[in-house]
Order: structure tokens, then sequence, then C-alpha cells
């Protein structure tokens, strides 16, 4: 072990001066992959020496998503005292639904539950779990929903048509959910929204009145802070006010965005969240953890006991409930994710996870800024948001940016909205400083002027 141990050190020795050295790794095509790299597994193993090669090489060929010039997804960067939480949370491979096998792990995992919660304005006996992701944290909150709005569900199945509403834009788990848990994508209404990408409480009132007029059991909104593609927060007051009129499970995904319940700054812009019946969060997103770490909490404690515990003497044999977190998960075994949000948050307090929050928002600033001061830049997206949505010289931006990524350039990613495509620049990663974001324009402009040089050449 202690031998793996220093092999291990040093690939990560060899991946922190890759990042360096060469930030972006040149893609490998599809068509070439296992012809470039040895990934075939064969009836004998190879020596050590061998595999430290064969290691070495995907370092340098998989995707830095640590680098200053990742900007593709809505996660990104490294930061230390995360890493180490979570490497100790393999070291020690404990599953977490017994606190007999996972001991004070559990604390920790009730620990940071409970100050998410208390971040978010639910009360002292609230509770909430860690998801495999996002879109389970999503489906969780369904799931509460549906079994909320009719006890029997669990034995029985389904036995009417039930309907939710999201908004246009939403995550697309909300349909891929709604689909496995029974209800039906037909069942599933999508709210128009403003021109921001924010619901429009109207119109989500009009939707529920039609389903109901028309015999469905309306019983899920789910509201969105950060969207998938301008960053847009949904006004969870006004929603609210629609799911209390009509007794529907409010729900606030909170994946991407969900931060910034850590920042006063810019908490305003989850107003009336105490007012939801559940909320998500993924700390590998704002908080900067290493994936995944994804948490949903609940106003409905008792809700999650019903919708998810079950009777198992071969596991649950010692301690209570509220101790056995099997009780209140999706999956059974499950690999320990807080203690890399735990470690962090630890060594850098609640005042330091706002300052990584709100650093964010500071890059993202000064990229808009660099883009209103430059007339060969559209804007698409607005103040108050982590993505940056551009347009540059009219170039469009699925070729602008497959072109960066194909060069190892940069690596951004291009989105639509309201039948607009633009590219995509995330500032999710908190080791940026304003160099970077001006280093990012900086070469995005020089790729476009190399091709026009090279175009013209030719």
């Amino acid at each position: 072990m202690q031998n793996d141990i220093a092999l291990f050190s040093e690939l990560c020795d060899e991946l922190l001066k890759a990042e360096l050295n060469e930030p972006v790794a040149k893609p490998i095509p599809t068509s070439e992959l296992y012809n470039e790299l040895n990934l075939s597994l064969d009836t004998n193993g190879i020596v050590d020496e061998d595999l430290k090669i064969t290691l070495k090489q995907i370092v340098r060929s998989t995707p830095k998503t640590a680098s200053k010039s990742f900007f593709n997804q809505l996660f990104g960067g490294r930061i230390g005292k995360a890493t180490l939480g979570d490497l100790l949370s393999v070291m020690f491979n404990n599953s977490m639904y017994t606190y007999k096998v996972a001991g004070p792990q559990v604390g920790i995992e009730k620990q940071v539950l409970k100050n998410i919660c208390a971040l978010a304005g639910y009360s002292s006996n609230c509770d909430g779990t860690f998801a495999p992701g996002g879109s389970m944290s999503n489906m969780m909150a369904l799931i509460m929903a549906r079994d909320a709005k009719s006890e029997s569900i669990r034995a029985n199945g389904l036995s009417s048509k039930m309907t939710l509403y999201t908004s246009a834009v939403s995550h697309y788990s909300i349909s891929k959910n709604a689909a496995l848990t029974g209800i039906g994508r037909n069942q599933v209404r999508h709210v128009n929204t403003n021109n921001k990408g924010e619901m429009l409480a109207g119109h989500l009132d009009e939707l529920i009145q039609e389903d109901i007029s028309n015999g469905y059991q309306p019983f899920f909104v789910n509201a969105t802070a950060g969207t998938t593609v301008l960053g847009a927060f949904d006004d969870i007051g006004s929603i609210s006010n629609v799911c209390k009129k009509h007794d529907l499970w409010l729900h606030v995904d909170g994946a991407y965005c969900g931060g910034v319940i850590f920042s006063k700054t810019y908490r305003h812009l989850i107003k009336g969240l105490e007012l939801s019946d559940s909320f998500s969060i993924n700390a590998h997103k704002m908080l900067g953890t290493p994936l995944s770490c994804s948490i949903i909490v609940t106003q409905h404690k008792a809700q999650l006991y019903h919708s998810f515990s079950n009777e198992a003497d071969y596991l649950y044999q010692t301690h209570g409930d509220d101790f056995n977190l099997g009780k209140t998960s999706l999956q059974c075994g499950r690999r320990n994710d807080a203690l890399k949000i735990w470690t962090l948050w630890k060594s850098i307090g609640t005042i330091g996870l706002e300052q990584i929050v709100d650093k964010q928002f500071k890059m993202a600033q000064i990229a808009r800024d660099y883009i209103n001061q430059n007339d060969n830049y559209t804007l698409y997206s607005f103040d108050d948001s982590i993505s940056i949505c551009f347009n540059y010289k009219d170039i469009p931006a699925s070729e602008l940016c497959t072109a960066l990524y194909e060069n190892s350039e940069l690596m951004v990613g291009f989105g639509k909205f309201n039948n607009q495509e633009f590219v995509r620049m995330v500032t999710i990663n908190s080791l940026l400083e304003e160099k970077d974001i001006l280093a990012f324009f900086a070469t995005l402009e020089g790729h476009v002027v190399e091709k026009m040089l090279n175009m013209n050449a030719s």
C-alpha cells in the first residue's frame, strides 16, 4: 500500500505539472482512443513500471478540469482541504448506512446537514441526506412530494394522473425523473419564463388550474436557483404563493447556484427559500468540492423517512434511526461524500465559503465588463449570474467552442436561449483571478486572428 501511495503522489505531481504546462489536454478522437492508449484488460496483468507509464499517459490525456483554462461545465478548480477530505473518505471506505460501520462519519454528515438546514432558513428539527448527484436530489424531492400527496402510492402504486411543474429552461432531470418514478414525461408541465429565464408564476397558476379542471392531480413544483444556461434565479416567493394556493410541494433546485446561501451579498437571489418544502445544493459546484457532493434537505423530516426507509434486520442492528442514515437515503451502500465538504468548511469556516462564492460573482463581473467594453462582443446574460453568455464577431458559438477545444486552447461550452446560440463561460472555479479571465478573452481573440491569417494565406 505504501508503494501505491507513493505512486499516487508521483502521478499527482505529473497532473499538477500538466495543468500548468498543458492546461487543455490534446483531445484524442474517439476513433483513435484505443490505439493511442493501452486501455485493454488482459488475462495477465502488467508490471508496476509499465502500469506507471500507462497511467502517466492517461493523466496527460484526461481533460484538466482544475486548470484555469477550463470554463466548460458547472464545476471546476481544486481546493486542497476539500480534496484532502475526499482522499480520506477513500482510505476509510466506510458505507454511510449505519452508525456501526461509519461511526463519527455519521456525525460529520449530520452536522453538515444541520448547518445547511439553518442557512436555508429551515427549523432545527428538519433533516436531509446526501444523494448521488443533483439529478437524484431532484428525484428524492419529487418522490417525497408524490408520497405526501398520496400516502398509499408506496404500497399500491399510482392510481391517478399526477402532474408536476417546472420552468421551460430548468434542468433536464425533472422530465427524466418523472419517467423514472412512474409519473410520466407527458405529465410534466413546462412553465413559461421571462427574458432572463425566470419562471412566470402567473403562467404556473394557469397551468395548475387547467390541469385541475381536466381531472389531473397536481402535486409538485420545481423552482430553480441558477438555471443551467443563463444562471437565472426563479422568484421563490411568488411561486410559493401559487403552491400554497393549490397545496403543492415546492422544491428549489439549487444544484448550480444554491451556494448563495453562504453569501450575505447574494443571498437575496434566493429570497423566500424558507418557504420551500425541500432544497438541494451541489457542493461540487459553487463550493468547489470534488465530485460528487450533492445535498438535499427538507422541512418534512417524517416524509423523508416515510418515502425512503425500509426495514432490514440484517443491516440495522444497533443504534437509533437518527444515526442509521440508510433510513433516509436513496441508496443502501453509499460512499462518504460529507467528509470533503466538512473538511473544507471546518478549515475555512462559513466566512471562507462566503468568500469562495462571492469571488465567483466578482470574476463574472470582470468578464461582463470586458465584453461590454469591446464592440466585437454581444452579451446575452445579465448581472448576478456566474454564467457569462456572449458571441464574438458573429462567429457561430458552436464552431468557435469546438475549434478552441480541438486546438487545445480553451475548454468552454455553448448554450441556447430563445433560439439564440452563444458561448457560455462559467466562473465557478474559485481559484480564478482577473488575469485568468483576461487571458481567456486574449486566447479566444488570438485564435480568431490566427484563423483569419491562415485563411488569407491559403
